[in-house]
């Protein structure tokens, strides 16, 4: 291995190396990564071989499966929520077309090409069967919004196509979904280059920026490593981070995250593939190389509601119990033999309780922390998106990598979601600390990106190429997700809105269907007209621009509230708190929540700062509930 990895070492020598092998300043924070010695993500990886030394053999390898033709699209779509566009459901795609009723115009394109590579495949194989049209499929759609893509639109609203076109070389029928969308003129774009714009989808500014003058003089890598103050302009509608939506909700923001992802990797050129893992058998118990959602469930037993690995959450805490300060925190490793014996104890005693946690010293703790962090037996990024977390780097600017890992971390699995989330919050105090521990952003990024980028269950020749040409940028896309991170677990409102309009669009699909059953049982006309009357004034007892917030758990259980321009969130909570009864308050100002519930949303936890008369705009049947975050 020695040999082979120096040979590797040589070839990325040009940039890694300090002029005259002089040590470099560890506390420079603005050198390039390039120039930056790439030092410390060497000796991580010697480390890592060094721990696994020889049950590395006894390890099962995850093999990752290269899909047939047509199986990465069909197995797409199904993830997408859009299984029934094809196949033997085809007919019953009426759910869909509300889905897709509510799709930009990008997002439209990218599911388009998809459909039509599994159509294409459809018909290959199945040559006597009538295959329908995927044209027909959508017709159904553009009768609807009565209007089909025609040949005298901008030049971008047909720029993926016409790049589709040039990659696979065939010409194939073009549908189209017809969109009620019309190009956003540039100056919609936010004015500072460091403000991130959640209100349009990513892939339009993509689409919209590549045909702009500025777009075609900005290209070239995010090479450079000044790390630019990104932040999301305040939005009055309360900015919905991950957790602040029902379940319902996050699996329709699931499938709009990864139409939204494909859709900007094929307008920047850059393949989006999920990776497939074949199953292999792993661990039912213990602690390390135990799959996620194991330790959990065997965690939950002990710590009802625990989302966090309890090894993972014991191990953090003994680090900093020790105190952050430590120079060379996560880069100075333990002692191979020692981690690999610490290793079998805690197994042996972790859950027993009988470990003893006062002879763990501190740099044991963290190769013990990073050890359980290589040996899941997927990896904490997933095998399906880990290719596409590392292939951020290959996007043109800063910003496009920003907003493809916010979209990644929309679609990793809760569990895995969480752990990374408590990850990155201890790496960012560690950072903290920089000036005695001399752990800067880069250096906790070159030692840390081996274990979550160099995955053991790959096949060795991923490894190896993760290994020596990834290195730096593998380093950067890590050094993104800790200093972003409040950002990444923001949920774009652009997507937020696709929620609410698909909400509305499937409620009215919903009355439509009561109306035509009601209509099958024959039900008199009059009755019907009656219920319909009933309906409607049903908030007659509030008056204009007052809404009723209703407080079930709290002394003064509901209050009719004024709206006025400045009235924020924050002010009604404060408003019922500060109603004291005979029983006395015993929940803090931290712990509860006004809830938008229902109208155009499943619910949604609402920020402090969300000015409530904007909010009632968009969502005016919605219902107004304070409660604390676990009920």
């Amino acid at each position: 291995m020695g040999s082979r990895r120096s040979g590797q070492y040589t070839m990325n020598h040009d940039h890694s190396k300090t002029p005259d092998g002089a040590s470099f300043d560890r506390s420079g924070s603005q050198d390039s990564l390039d120039e930056l010695s790439m030092d410390d993500y060497w000796k991580e990886l010697e480390n890592i071989h060094e721990t696994r030394g020889n049950n590395h053999e006894e390890r099962v390898a995850l093999v990752v499966k290269e899909p047939d033709e047509g199986e990465l699209e069909e197995e797409w779509l199904k993830e997408a929520g859009l299984s029934n566009l094809f196949g033997e459901s085809s007919g019953d795609s009426l759910e869909s077309v509300v889905f897709l009723s509510t799709l930009t115009r990008t997002q439209r394109a990218a599911v388009e090409k998809r459909v039509e590579t599994v159509t294409q495949t459809m018909r290959k194989k199945n040559k006597h069967h009538q295959i329908p049209d995927v044209r027909d499929i959508f017709r159904l759609q553009n009768d609807s919004k009565g209007k089909v893509c025609d040949e005298n639109e901008p030049s971008t609203m047909r720029t993926s196509e016409t790049k589709n076109e040039m990659q696979d070389g065939t010409k194939g029928p073009k549908f189209s979904l017809g969109t009620d969308e019309q190009k956003r003129p540039l100056e919609d774009m936010p004015s500072s280059d460091t403000d991130i714009n959640l209100e349009i989808s990513f892939s339009e500014q993509a689409a919209n920026f590549k045909d702009s003058s500025i777009g075609k003089m900005c290209k070239g890598g995010g090479g450079d490593t000044l790390l630019p103050n990104f932040r999301v302009p305040k939005d009055k509608t309360g900015t919905t981070k991950i957790g602040d939506l029902a379940p319902q909700d996050m699996k329709k923001v699931y499938s709009l995250a990864l139409i939204e992802l494909t859709a900007l990797y094929d307008i920047l050129g850059t393949e989006f593939k999920q990776q497939k893992a074949v199953k292999i058998k792993t661990k039912d118990c213990g602690l390390f190389g135990v799959p996620l959602s194991v330790l959990l469930e065997q965690d939950q037993k002990k710590v009802p509601g625990t989302k966090i690995p309890l090894i993972f959450q014991k191990l953090i805490a003994q680090i900093e119990e020790a105190t952050l300060e430590t120079e060379g925190l996560l880069r100075i490793p333990g002692v191979a033999t020692r981690i690999k014996s610490l290793c079998q104890e805690l197994e042996a005693k972790f859950y027993e309780g009988t470990f003893n946690w006062e002879k763990l010293k501190q740099h044991d703790a963290a190769s013990l922390l990073k050890l359980f962090i290589r040996e899941l037996p997927q990896p904490l990024l997933t095998v399906e998106y880990l290719k596409a977390f590392q292939d951020v780097q290959k996007l043109p600017t800063k910003k496009q990598q920003l907003q493809a890992l916010n979209l990644l971390v929309l679609l990793l699995p809760e569990a895995n979601r969480d752990t990374l989330k408590v990850l990155l919050e201890f790496l960012q105090r560690v950072i903290d600390h920089r000036e005695k521990n001399k752990m800067t952003l880069k250096n906790v990024a070159m030692v840390m990106a081996p274990n979550l980028f160099t995955f053991h269950g790959f096949s060795s020749k991923t490894i190896e190429q993760s290994e020596f040409v990834m290195a730096a940028g593998t380093a950067n896309v890590m050094r993104f997700m800790i200093q972003y991170q409040k950002l990444l677990w923001t949920i774009p409102k652009f997507i937020v809105n696709q929620v609410r309009k698909q909400n509305t669009e499937s409620q009215k699909k919903e009355k439509k269907d009561k109306a035509m059953k009601k209509l099958l049982k024959k039900m008199a006309y009059d009755r019907e007209k009656h219920e319909k009357q009933e309906k409607t004034p049903n908030d007659a007892d509030v008056p204009q621009g007052v809404i009723r917030v209703q407080a079930p758990h709290l002394s003064k259980v509901s209050m009719a509230i004024q709206l006025t321009e400045e009235l924020k969130a924050g002010d009604i909570v404060a408003r019922f708190l500060s109603q004291k009864s005979g029983n006395v308050q015993t929940l803090k100002k931290e712990e509860v929540f006004l809830y938008e519930i229902g109208g155009n949303i499943g619910e949604r936890c609402l920020d402090d700062d969300t000015y409530m008369k904007d909010l009632y705009q968009l969502n005016p049947n919605a219902e107004w509930v304070i409660k604390s975050k676990q009920s």
